[in-house]
């Protein structure tokens, strides 16, 4: 029996299979699940429910899994960061890839991002209940 603290069998498998550079997409319940990544990526579905499983649960267990290298985000309609997006800066500023590097943050505008998350290179999503809006993030895996 496993005993780490991320137990999904197909995340665990997603993420084996990642190699430095993939990106993965923790996205919300709003997101185009079926249609918003490349045809060969890994789909999990997380979304039982509105508000369960939610993002920020996601992203904590995905960040003590694998080193990040860089998360971009959704910019909200103003073009800044969301709630969500806030949450994740805090929880992703404790987590340091290749030792003493921070994670590289950037946003981009809803179409942006769009393209950005169908690019051969995003290997998994995966879709939460998160209904805040504004709530994707995109995380590109990095070395130790």
């Amino acid at each position: 029996m496993i005993t780490y603290r991320l137990l999904h069998p197909e995340i665990l498998a997603g993420l084996a299979a990642a190699g430095h550079g993939a990106q993965v997409l923790i996205a919300d319940a709003l997101y185009p699940h079926s249609t918003g990544v490349p045809a060969p990526a890994a789909r999990v579905h997380l979304n039982l429910r509105p508000g369960l499983v939610a993002a920020r649960d996601v992203l904590e267990v995905v960040a003590d899994t694998v080193h990040i290298e860089a998360a971009v985000y959704m910019a909200d309609a103003d073009g800044g960061e969301s709630e969500p997006v806030r949450e994740y800066r805090g929880l992703l500023g404790s987590h340091r890839h290749g030792g003493d590097q921070e994670v590289a943050w950037s946003g981009l505008e809803r179409t942006d991002f769009y393209a950005a998350c169908r690019r051969p290179d995003v290997c998994m999503l995966v879709a939460t209940g998160e209904t805040r809006p504004y709530a994707n993030l995109l995380l590109r895996i990095g070395v130790p």
